[in-house]
Protein backbone atom coordinates (compact mmCIF):
# COMPACT_ATOMS: atom_id res chain seq x y z
CA UNK A 1 0.00 0.00 0.00
CA UNK A 2 1.63 3.55 -1.03
CA UNK A 3 1.64 6.27 1.10
CA UNK A 4 2.02 4.64 4.39
CA UNK A 5 4.03 5.40 7.18
CA UNK A 6 4.74 3.32 10.05
CA UNK A 7 6.85 3.91 13.23
CA UNK A 8 8.16 1.93 15.41
CA UNK A 9 10.01 1.85 18.66
CA UNK A 10 11.96 5.34 17.30
CA UNK A 11 14.37 7.51 19.70
CA UNK A 12 16.81 10.24 18.89
CA UNK A 13 19.58 11.58 21.27
CA UNK A 14 22.39 13.81 20.71
CA UNK A 15 25.42 13.64 22.64
CA UNK A 16 26.52 17.14 24.97
CA UNK A 17 30.29 17.12 25.81
CA UNK A 18 31.40 19.75 28.39
CA UNK A 19 34.14 21.05 25.99
CA UNK A 20 36.52 20.16 22.98
CA UNK A 21 38.80 17.75 24.82
CA UNK A 22 36.08 15.49 26.29
CA UNK A 23 35.28 14.24 23.02
CA UNK A 24 38.66 13.74 21.70
CA UNK A 25 39.24 11.43 25.07
CA UNK A 26 35.93 9.49 24.09
CA UNK A 27 37.57 9.30 20.70
CA UNK A 28 40.98 8.62 21.48
CA UNK A 29 39.85 5.60 24.37
CA UNK A 30 37.69 3.84 21.34
CA UNK A 31 34.46 4.18 23.45
CA UNK A 32 36.16 3.13 27.00
CA UNK A 33 35.71 6.70 28.36
CA UNK A 34 32.06 8.53 28.41
CA UNK A 35 33.08 12.01 28.51
CA UNK A 36 29.27 12.72 27.14
CA UNK A 37 25.63 13.19 28.53
CA UNK A 38 22.98 12.27 26.39
CA UNK A 39 19.84 14.34 26.14
CA UNK A 40 16.74 12.30 24.05
CA UNK A 41 15.07 14.29 22.20
CA UNK A 42 12.31 11.31 21.17
CA UNK A 43 11.79 7.93 22.65
CA UNK A 44 9.67 5.05 22.20
CA UNK A 45 7.59 7.10 19.39
CA UNK A 46 4.63 4.74 18.09
CA UNK A 47 2.55 5.39 15.12
CA UNK A 48 1.01 4.58 11.85
CA UNK A 49 -0.30 6.97 8.90
CA UNK A 50 -2.24 5.04 6.63
CA UNK A 51 -2.58 5.90 2.99
CA UNK A 52 -5.15 8.21 2.81
CA UNK A 53 -5.08 10.28 6.36
CA UNK A 54 -4.07 13.46 7.14
CA UNK A 55 -2.02 13.54 10.50
CA UNK A 56 -1.48 17.11 12.48
CA UNK A 57 1.21 16.87 14.60
CA UNK A 58 1.48 19.64 17.61
CA UNK A 59 3.46 20.17 20.55
CA UNK A 60 5.02 23.22 22.36
CA UNK A 61 8.78 24.50 21.70
CA UNK A 62 11.25 21.32 22.00
CA UNK A 63 8.64 18.69 22.16
CA UNK A 64 10.34 17.43 19.38
CA UNK A 65 8.54 17.76 16.10
CA UNK A 66 10.82 18.97 13.61
CA UNK A 67 13.56 16.26 14.76
CA UNK A 68 10.44 14.08 14.13
CA UNK A 69 10.14 15.17 10.91
CA UNK A 70 14.02 15.15 9.65
CA UNK A 71 13.81 11.46 10.92
CA UNK A 72 11.13 10.65 8.49
CA UNK A 73 12.64 12.52 5.48
CA UNK A 74 16.23 11.07 5.99
CA UNK A 75 17.90 13.97 6.92
CA UNK A 76 18.65 12.94 10.73
CA UNK A 77 19.20 9.29 12.01
CA UNK A 78 17.32 7.38 14.24
CA UNK A 79 19.46 6.05 17.20
CA UNK A 80 16.71 3.28 17.98
CA UNK A 81 13.30 2.22 16.25
CA UNK A 82 12.25 1.63 12.78
CA UNK A 83 10.62 3.84 10.10
CA UNK A 84 9.34 2.44 7.12
CA UNK A 85 7.77 4.39 4.09
CA UNK A 86 5.94 2.79 1.35
CA UNK A 87 5.66 5.55 -1.55
CA UNK A 88 7.24 8.69 -2.78
CA UNK A 89 7.89 11.77 -0.51
CA UNK A 90 7.66 15.16 -0.85
CA UNK A 91 8.60 17.45 2.23
CA UNK A 92 9.26 21.17 2.97
CA UNK A 93 10.52 21.62 6.04
CA UNK A 94 13.26 24.38 7.07
CA UNK A 95 12.54 27.80 5.33
CA UNK A 96 15.27 27.06 2.38
CA UNK A 97 16.55 23.61 3.55
CA UNK A 98 18.42 22.60 0.70
CA UNK A 99 19.02 26.16 -1.31
CA UNK A 100 22.12 27.22 -2.33
CA UNK A 101 22.11 31.14 -2.03
CA UNK A 102 24.31 32.21 -4.51
CA UNK A 103 22.44 29.64 -7.08
CA UNK A 104 19.11 31.38 -9.30
CA UNK A 105 15.74 30.09 -8.10
CA UNK A 106 15.43 28.31 -11.39
CA UNK A 107 18.74 25.99 -10.46
CA UNK A 108 17.34 25.67 -7.25
CA UNK A 109 14.54 24.22 -8.46
CA UNK A 110 15.51 22.08 -10.64
CA UNK A 111 17.97 20.53 -8.12
CA UNK A 112 14.71 20.01 -5.87
CA UNK A 113 12.90 18.23 -8.48
CA UNK A 114 15.87 15.82 -9.07
CA UNK A 115 16.42 15.35 -5.23
CA UNK A 116 12.66 14.23 -4.91
CA UNK A 117 13.56 11.58 -7.98
CA UNK A 118 13.01 13.27 -10.95
CA UNK A 119 15.10 12.46 -14.34
CA UNK A 120 16.63 16.16 -15.79
CA UNK A 121 14.51 15.64 -18.72
CA UNK A 122 11.25 15.79 -15.90
CA UNK A 123 12.61 18.31 -13.74
CA UNK A 124 13.26 21.12 -16.86
CA UNK A 125 9.94 20.26 -18.09
CA UNK A 126 8.22 20.94 -14.68
CA UNK A 127 10.20 24.43 -14.22
CA UNK A 128 7.50 26.53 -16.12
CA UNK A 129 4.64 25.01 -14.13
CA UNK A 130 7.05 25.62 -10.93
CA UNK A 131 7.56 29.84 -11.61
CA UNK A 132 3.57 30.11 -12.74
CA UNK A 133 2.60 28.84 -9.29
CA UNK A 134 5.41 30.51 -7.02
CA UNK A 135 3.89 33.71 -9.33
CA UNK A 136 8.35 34.73 -9.12
CA UNK A 137 8.60 36.02 -12.70
CA UNK A 138 11.87 37.57 -13.16
CA UNK A 139 12.90 36.64 -9.43
CA UNK A 140 13.43 33.00 -10.99
CA UNK A 141 16.62 33.80 -12.49
CA UNK A 142 18.02 36.18 -9.77
CA UNK A 143 19.78 34.70 -6.75
CA UNK A 144 17.86 33.01 -4.00
CA UNK A 145 20.24 35.61 -1.62
CA UNK A 146 18.20 38.47 -2.48
CA UNK A 147 14.88 36.36 -2.11
CA UNK A 148 12.42 37.65 0.72
CA UNK A 149 11.57 34.93 3.68
CA UNK A 150 7.78 34.67 1.74
CA UNK A 151 9.70 34.18 -2.11
CA UNK A 152 11.84 31.54 -0.38
CA UNK A 153 8.63 29.57 0.75
CA UNK A 154 7.03 30.50 -2.74
CA UNK A 155 9.94 28.49 -4.17
CA UNK A 156 10.16 25.61 -2.04
CA UNK A 157 6.60 24.53 -1.93
CA UNK A 158 6.48 25.37 -5.76
CA UNK A 159 8.85 22.56 -6.33
CA UNK A 160 7.96 20.19 -3.68
CA UNK A 161 4.37 20.09 -4.72
CA UNK A 162 4.71 20.42 -8.42
CA UNK A 163 3.68 16.89 -8.91
CA UNK A 164 1.27 15.34 -6.55
CA UNK A 165 2.96 13.12 -4.19
CA UNK A 166 2.05 9.53 -2.45
CA UNK A 167 3.17 11.26 0.99
CA UNK A 168 3.35 15.23 1.66
CA UNK A 169 5.37 16.43 4.49
CA UNK A 170 5.08 19.96 5.56
CA UNK A 171 6.80 21.63 8.56
CA UNK A 172 5.27 25.12 10.19
CA UNK A 173 7.47 27.42 6.61
CA UNK A 174 4.30 28.31 5.19
CA UNK A 175 3.10 30.64 8.75
CA UNK A 176 6.39 33.19 7.00
CA UNK A 177 4.65 33.80 3.48
CA UNK A 178 2.05 36.19 2.44
CA UNK A 179 -1.39 35.74 3.19
CA UNK A 180 -2.62 34.99 -0.44
CA UNK A 181 -0.07 32.63 -0.72
CA UNK A 182 -0.67 30.69 2.07
CA UNK A 183 -4.23 30.23 1.09
CA UNK A 184 -2.90 28.99 -2.34
CA UNK A 185 -0.70 26.52 -0.84
CA UNK A 186 -3.70 25.47 1.63
CA UNK A 187 -5.99 25.04 -1.62
CA UNK A 188 -3.16 22.95 -3.18
CA UNK A 189 -2.59 20.36 0.40
CA UNK A 190 -6.31 20.12 0.63
CA UNK A 191 -6.48 19.15 -3.00
CA UNK A 192 -4.14 16.30 -3.04
CA UNK A 193 -5.60 15.26 0.30
CA UNK A 194 -8.86 14.70 -1.37
CA UNK A 195 -7.22 13.11 -4.11
CA UNK A 196 -5.60 10.47 -1.71
CA UNK A 197 -1.97 11.93 -0.57
CA UNK A 198 -1.12 10.98 2.74
CA UNK A 199 -0.17 14.46 4.84
CA UNK A 200 1.82 14.63 7.95
CA UNK A 201 1.52 18.18 8.49
CA UNK A 202 3.45 20.64 11.99
CA UNK A 203 1.51 23.78 12.73
CA UNK A 204 0.65 25.84 15.85
CA UNK A 205 -2.40 26.83 14.00
CA UNK A 206 -5.36 25.03 15.58
CA UNK A 207 -7.59 26.03 12.68
CA UNK A 208 -4.97 24.66 9.92
CA UNK A 209 -5.21 21.65 11.53
CA UNK A 210 -8.43 21.14 12.24
CA UNK A 211 -9.17 21.98 8.28
CA UNK A 212 -6.63 19.84 6.67
CA UNK A 213 -6.42 16.64 9.22
CA UNK A 214 -8.62 13.95 10.01
CA UNK A 215 -6.21 12.53 13.17
CA UNK A 216 -3.57 15.10 15.63
CA UNK A 217 -1.39 13.67 17.73
CA UNK A 218 0.50 15.47 20.82
CA UNK A 219 4.32 15.53 21.32
CA UNK A 220 5.31 16.31 25.07
CA UNK A 221 9.17 15.77 25.97
CA UNK A 222 9.51 13.36 23.02
CA UNK A 223 6.78 11.18 23.66
CA UNK A 224 3.04 10.87 22.34
CA UNK A 225 0.77 12.72 25.26
CA UNK A 226 -2.58 11.95 22.73
CA UNK A 227 -3.70 10.68 19.38
CA UNK A 228 -6.87 11.46 18.17
CA UNK A 229 -9.64 13.66 16.83
CA UNK A 230 -8.36 17.16 16.41
CA UNK A 231 -10.66 18.74 18.42
CA UNK A 232 -10.21 16.64 21.09
CA UNK A 233 -6.42 16.77 20.89
CA UNK A 234 -6.42 20.22 20.50
CA UNK A 235 -8.96 21.18 23.39
CA UNK A 236 -5.91 18.89 25.81
CA UNK A 237 -3.01 21.02 23.92
CA UNK A 238 -4.72 24.11 25.23
CA UNK A 239 -4.99 23.19 28.78
CA UNK A 240 -1.15 21.84 28.83
CA UNK A 241 -0.56 25.20 27.22
CA UNK A 242 -2.31 26.76 30.43
CA UNK A 243 -0.74 24.56 32.82
CA UNK A 244 2.57 25.65 31.24
CA UNK A 245 1.50 29.02 31.73
CA UNK A 246 0.44 28.69 35.35
CA UNK A 247 3.13 27.06 36.12
CA UNK A 248 5.61 29.71 35.52
CA UNK A 249 3.06 32.47 36.69
CA UNK A 250 3.27 30.59 40.18
CA UNK A 251 6.83 30.18 40.28
CA UNK A 252 7.50 33.78 39.36
CA UNK A 253 6.01 34.70 42.69
CA UNK A 254 7.68 32.06 44.46
CA UNK A 255 11.09 33.47 43.02
CA UNK A 256 10.59 37.18 44.18
CA UNK A 257 9.16 35.80 47.93
CA UNK A 258 5.37 37.17 47.02
CA UNK A 259 4.19 34.19 49.08
CA UNK A 260 3.24 35.06 52.48
CA UNK A 261 4.18 31.76 54.59
CA UNK A 262 4.63 30.82 59.02
CA UNK A 263 6.91 28.67 60.36
CA UNK A 264 6.80 27.82 63.98
CA UNK A 265 8.12 24.52 66.15
CA UNK A 266 10.95 23.59 68.36
CA UNK A 267 13.64 23.35 65.61
CA UNK A 268 14.93 19.97 66.84
CA UNK A 269 13.78 18.91 63.13
CA UNK A 270 13.21 21.07 60.05
CA UNK A 271 11.72 20.77 56.96
CA UNK A 272 14.78 21.54 54.21
CA UNK A 273 12.58 21.27 50.85
CA UNK A 274 9.26 20.78 49.56
CA UNK A 275 8.62 20.05 45.85
CA UNK A 276 5.61 18.82 43.72
CA UNK A 277 6.86 16.61 40.75
CA UNK A 278 4.82 14.89 38.16
CA UNK A 279 5.32 11.54 37.22
CA UNK A 280 8.21 11.54 35.27
CA UNK A 281 9.98 13.31 38.30
CA UNK A 282 9.51 17.16 36.19
CA UNK A 283 8.88 19.69 39.12
CA UNK A 284 5.93 21.71 38.37
CA UNK A 285 2.66 23.68 40.14
CA UNK A 286 -0.05 23.57 37.57
CA UNK A 287 -1.61 20.51 36.97
CA UNK A 288 -4.93 18.91 35.56
CA UNK A 289 -7.85 17.83 37.12
CA UNK A 290 -6.97 13.86 38.69
CA UNK A 291 -3.31 13.56 37.60
CA UNK A 292 -1.32 12.13 40.00
CA UNK A 293 1.60 14.12 41.70
CA UNK A 294 4.57 13.27 44.31
CA UNK A 295 4.43 15.51 46.79
CA UNK A 296 8.38 14.83 48.28
CA UNK A 297 9.97 16.76 51.68
CA UNK A 298 12.89 16.44 52.87
CA UNK A 299 13.56 17.26 56.77
CA UNK A 300 16.76 17.28 58.63
CA UNK A 301 17.15 16.19 62.20
CA UNK A 302 19.29 18.03 65.07
CA UNK A 303 18.53 15.63 67.76
CA UNK A 304 17.63 12.12 68.20
CA UNK A 305 13.96 11.43 68.00
CA UNK A 306 11.52 8.44 68.56
CA UNK A 307 8.66 7.88 66.50
CA UNK A 308 9.01 11.16 63.88
CA UNK A 309 5.88 11.75 61.97
CA UNK A 310 5.72 13.69 58.69
CA UNK A 311 2.39 15.34 57.35
CA UNK A 312 0.92 16.99 54.44
CA UNK A 313 -2.18 19.31 54.74
CA UNK A 314 -3.77 20.55 51.43
CA UNK A 315 -6.10 23.81 51.57
CA UNK A 316 -8.39 25.50 49.27
CA UNK A 317 -7.60 29.48 48.36
CA UNK A 318 -9.94 30.39 51.39
CA UNK A 319 -8.10 28.48 54.33
CA UNK A 320 -10.62 25.64 53.92
CA UNK A 321 -8.65 22.31 55.14
CA UNK A 322 -9.28 19.78 52.07
CA UNK A 323 -7.79 16.92 52.23
CA UNK A 324 -4.32 15.49 55.30
CA UNK A 325 -2.48 12.68 56.24
CA UNK A 326 0.69 12.07 57.56
CA UNK A 327 3.33 8.65 57.68
CA UNK A 328 1.69 7.55 61.07
CA UNK A 329 -1.78 7.12 59.25
CA UNK A 330 0.14 5.48 56.99
CA UNK A 331 1.42 2.74 58.71
CA UNK A 332 4.63 4.55 59.35
CA UNK A 333 4.95 5.76 62.99
CA UNK A 334 7.68 3.31 63.71
CA UNK A 335 10.21 5.36 62.42
CA UNK A 336 13.59 6.32 64.80
CA UNK A 337 16.15 8.58 63.80
CA UNK A 338 19.63 9.85 65.44
CA UNK A 339 20.95 13.71 65.02
CA UNK A 340 22.40 14.13 61.72
CA UNK A 341 20.28 12.07 60.03
CA UNK A 342 18.27 13.11 57.09
CA UNK A 343 14.05 11.92 55.97
CA UNK A 344 13.12 11.91 52.26
CA UNK A 345 9.13 11.14 52.45
CA UNK A 346 7.28 10.86 49.44
CA UNK A 347 3.89 11.27 49.45
CA UNK A 348 1.90 10.14 45.89
CA UNK A 349 -1.73 10.94 45.48
CA UNK A 350 -4.04 11.80 42.47
CA UNK A 351 -5.27 15.74 42.94
CA UNK A 352 -9.29 14.90 42.61
CA UNK A 353 -10.15 17.86 43.24
CA UNK A 354 -11.68 21.11 41.63
CA UNK A 355 -10.57 23.42 39.74
CA UNK A 356 -8.77 26.47 41.44
CA UNK A 357 -5.84 27.28 43.61
CA UNK A 358 -4.01 25.15 47.05
CA UNK A 359 -1.82 25.50 49.21
CA UNK A 360 0.34 22.85 50.81
CA UNK A 361 1.38 23.25 54.68
CA UNK A 362 3.79 20.32 56.03
CA UNK A 363 4.89 19.56 59.51
CA UNK A 364 7.23 17.53 61.45
CA UNK A 365 6.08 16.17 64.99
CA UNK A 366 6.02 13.68 67.61
CA UNK A 367 3.02 11.20 67.33
CA UNK A 368 -0.05 11.19 65.29
CA UNK A 369 -0.66 15.15 65.94
CA UNK A 370 1.52 18.50 65.37
CA UNK A 371 -0.30 19.11 68.76
CA UNK A 372 1.79 16.54 70.93
CA UNK A 373 5.56 17.98 69.91
CA UNK A 374 5.72 20.74 66.98
CA UNK A 375 9.64 20.44 65.58
CA UNK A 376 8.72 22.67 62.44
CA UNK A 377 5.23 23.88 60.92
CA UNK A 378 5.78 25.36 57.65
CA UNK A 379 2.31 26.96 56.54
CA UNK A 380 1.94 27.48 52.90
CA UNK A 381 4.98 26.31 52.12
CA UNK A 382 3.98 25.76 48.26
CA UNK A 383 1.22 27.20 46.06
CA UNK A 384 -0.61 25.30 42.68
CA UNK A 385 -2.84 25.51 40.77
CA UNK A 386 -5.63 22.65 39.26
CA UNK A 387 -7.01 23.34 36.00
CA UNK A 388 -9.50 21.47 34.05
CA UNK A 389 -8.48 19.01 31.53
CA UNK A 390 -10.74 16.00 29.72
CA UNK A 391 -13.40 15.46 32.42
CA UNK A 392 -17.11 16.33 32.19
CA UNK A 393 -17.53 19.29 33.89
CA UNK A 394 -18.36 19.97 37.95
CA UNK A 395 -18.69 21.80 40.84
CA UNK A 396 -17.17 22.09 44.07
CA UNK A 397 -13.49 21.09 45.76
CA UNK A 398 -13.86 17.41 44.89
CA UNK A 399 -14.14 15.44 41.69
CA UNK A 400 -15.60 12.39 42.34
CA UNK A 401 -15.40 8.92 39.83
CA UNK A 402 -19.44 8.96 39.11
CA UNK A 403 -21.13 6.52 37.09
CA UNK A 404 -25.21 7.77 36.47
CA UNK A 405 -28.16 5.23 34.91
CA UNK A 406 -30.60 7.21 32.77
CA UNK A 407 -34.05 5.15 32.66
CA UNK A 408 -36.48 5.78 29.88
CA UNK A 409 -39.80 4.37 28.71
CA UNK A 410 -40.70 5.16 25.48
CA UNK A 411 -43.75 3.39 24.26
CA UNK A 412 -43.88 0.65 27.04
CA UNK A 413 -40.15 -0.69 26.03
CA UNK A 414 -37.67 0.56 28.76
CA UNK A 415 -34.47 1.62 27.61
CA UNK A 416 -31.14 2.02 30.05
CA UNK A 417 -28.65 4.40 29.18
CA UNK A 418 -25.74 4.13 31.55
CA UNK A 419 -22.74 6.57 31.58
CA UNK A 420 -19.58 6.49 33.43
CA UNK A 421 -17.37 9.49 34.34
CA UNK A 422 -13.88 9.23 36.09
CA UNK A 423 -11.22 10.98 36.69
Amino acid sequence: MSGRIIVSNLGKKYKRYPNRWARLGEWLSFGRYQGHKSTWILRNLNFELNAGESLGVIGINGAGKSTLLKLLTGTSIATEGQIEIQGRVSALLELGMGFHQDFSGRVNALMTCQMMGYSSEEAHALLAEIQEFSELGDYMDQPVRVYSTGMQVRLAFSAATVRRPEILIIDEALSVGDAYFQHKCISRIREYRDQGTTLLFVSHDPGAVKSLCNRAILLDGGAILKDGAPDAVLDYYNSVIARSKNDEEIRQVEGVGGRIETRSGTGIARIRQVDITKNDGRSARAFIVGETVLLRCTVDFYEDMEKPTVGILLRDRMGNDVYGTNTAYLGHGALQVAAGDSLDVDFTLPLNIGVGNYSVCVAVHAGESHLEGNCDWWDQCLVLQVIAGEEPSFVGVVALPVTVEVSRTCQNNLQVLNTTCAV
